[in-house]
Order: structure tokens, then C-alpha cells, then sequence
């Protein structure tokens, strides 16, 4: 266990922090799965951070002029290059507290909320250079599987068989037809501190994740799994639902990557049938019983290689 963490003991119901850095009234769709993640994070952040974001859905819905829903200090930059604006962000404050222009000891998070476009997609060779030249923030990717705030877009993330206006289901290619890309293992292969999955629907999982991140020096990444009703077809009333269900499912598990070391963070021994998940989203309905099992079956195999992956490194 790294030193930073040994003695964090834990957000639960009873001290997690009523200060709320992601002001209400924002423009997000109804059910938006994507402002949740963001809401939670900031209140295990705090106010000593601050915020970059790629262009995106986040952006539009929280900053139409003259108004915006940040209450820490936020900017806003290119589709691609978050990761590197906050590298230089990092990189100034290195320099303010070298010159005494800043406090020395003053601990300020540095956090990049980006979609899965300008993480899987466009973005992806900057993330990559930030985290491996060691810079010191927080990435979070929200990922609702698609370009969402341009038109429900195939990305990377688009699982296999999903329909979207560039992956449409016809009566010979149905939905998109490549799997999603496995990005938390790319990241994870860069050998950065800490890497880990979480999911608003466990969230008291999600804000200890974005507390340890901010304890650990050096860069860390967490993938968020951000349901689109819009997007997805999903009844805005059903967000929490699906989100919890991907995990129980097995679509969507929960772990982390601590210096290296795979750590499965809740175990699903009796899944419920992949079906379950998908029957939920209008993206997925055009999909036959051979294709849900093809998914399955997939989804298992995937499942297993985790599970082995985390039995590799010994309990600390």
C-alpha cells in the first residue's frame, strides 16, 4: 500500500462533505449521467482545485454566457488538449511556489474532466504525454460511449452492436462493430501511480477513488462510467439503474491499478445476464438473441482475464 494512502480512512454517509463545487441550474439533459461524476468529485476535491475541461457536453451545459456551475476555478480548452493544459497548470504552480509567489505546503488538485472522445479519440496522444512525463493532477474520463454533444457519434468507447447516427443498425451491419477500446489498460500501461474504474451508481466508491487520486503524487487517471439517456435511449428515471447494472452485469467492473498491482474492488461471483443491461437502452434493441450471446459470452471472457489479472498480485 503506498504511504499517501495508509491512513485515508474513507468518505461514508455520515462525514462525506456538504459543500457543493458544481452549482445546480445547469443545461444537462434530464438524468445526465455525466454531471453526477462531476458533482462528486469536486466534493471530495474541495475548493483548492482546479478544473480543465475538453470540450464537450460538460463544457456547454455548465458555461452558457454570462452564467457558469464551476465554483472552483475552471477552464476551458480544446477538444484534444486538456491533458496538456493541465500539465502547464501543474508545471506553473511549480514555478509560483519556487519564486514565492505562492504558498509553499498549499496542496491544490488539479483535475481534467474529459469525455470518452477527447480521451479515446482525440485527446488520446496528449493524455499520453502528460502521464508519461509524470505530471502531478487527476484525469477523469466520462465515458457515455460516444460523441454525444455532436450527435451520438461512434467513439472507441461505442461498445460492439450499439447504434449511433455514423454506427447505424441496418439489415446487414447491425450497430457498431468493433469492441471498446481498453483504455484504463493503456493508461495502466504507462506505469502511472493509480489507475481505477468507478460508477456514480456506487458512489461512495467514486468520491474515494478521486480522494485517493488526490493524495497520490505523480499523475492518476479515472475512468467513469456516465450513462446518456439521450444518447443511450434509456428513461432518464432508469440512469442509476443501468449504471448499476453494467456493473453487475460484469459489463462495467470496479478496480483499481496501484503502482502495478490489479485490485478488483468488488467481485461479481452471480452476475445478472448481460440482456438485462441492454434491454434497458433503445441503442441496443434492434440486437438479435445469437448477438446477446456473442456480447455474453465476451463480456465473461473479459471478466475472467480481470479476475485472474488481480489474483496475480497478493492481498497487502
Amino acid at each position: 500500500m503506498r504511504k499517501e494512502l495508509k491512513r485515508f480512512k474513507g468518505f461514508t454517509l455520515k462525514n462525506m462533505p456538504r459543500e457543493e463545487f458544481f452549482a445546480p441550474g445547469h443545461r444537462a439533459c434530464q438524468g445526465c449521467g455525466t454531471v453526477l461524476p462531476v458533482r462528486l468529485a469536486l466534493k471530495a476535491l474541495g475548493p483548492d482545485t482546479i478544473a480543465v475541461s475538453a470540450t464537450g457536453c460538460i463544457e456547454i451545459i455548465s458555461s452558457p454566457f454570462p452564467y457558469t456551475s464551476w465554483r472552483v476555478p475552471w477552464i476551458h480548452v480544446a477538444f484534444e488538449n486538456s491533458a496538456s493544459v493541465a500539465s502547464g497548470i501543474e508545471a506553473a504552480l511549480k514555478v509560483l511556489k519556487r519564486k514565492g509567489r505562492f504558498p509553499k505546503r498549499k496542496k491544490v488538485n488539479i483535475v481534467v474532466f474529459a469525455g470518452d472522445g477527447a480521451t479515446f479519440d482525440i485527446g488520446l496522444q496528449f493524455l499520453s504525454g502528460a502521464l508519461e512525463r509524470g505530471h502531478n493532477l487527476i484525469y477523469i474520463c466520462l465515458d457515455n460511449e460516444a460523441y454525444m454533444n455532436t450527435g451520438v457519434q461512434r467513439s472507441a468507447a461505442t461498445p460492439y452492436g450499439a447504434h449511433t447516427t455514423t454506427s447505424p443498425a441496418g439489415k446487414v451491419i447491425k450497430g457498431q462493430v468493433t469492441w471498446k477500446k481498453n483504455l484504463p489498460a493503456i493508461v495502466a500501461a504507462h506505469n502511472i501511480p493509480y489507475v481505477a474504474t468507478a460508477n456514480p451508481a456506487f458512489y461512495l466508491d467514486l468520491m474515494n477513488k478521486v480522494k485517493k487520486a488526490s493524495l497520490i503524487e505523480g499523475p492518476c487517471y479515472i475512468h467513469v462510467f456516465s450513462v446518456c439517456p439521450t444518447g443511450w435511449g434509456c428513461k432518464p428515471e432508469d440512469v442509476i439503474k443501468v449504471a448499476k447494472l453494467a456493473v453487475e452485469t460484469r459489463v462495467f467492473p470496479l478496480y483499481e491499478v496501484i503502482d502495478g498491482k490489479y485490485i478488483l474492488n468488488r467481485k461479481v461471483d452471480k452476475p445478472k445476464p448481460v440482456e438485462e443491461y441492454l434491454k434497458l437502452q433503445r441503442r441496443f434493441r434492434h440486437l438479435t438473441p445469437e448477438q446477446i450471446e456473442y456480447i455474453q459470452k465476451r463480456v465473461n471472457e473479459e471478466y475472467e482475464k480481470l479476475v485472474k489479472l488481480c489474483e496475480c498480485f497478493p492481498a497487502s
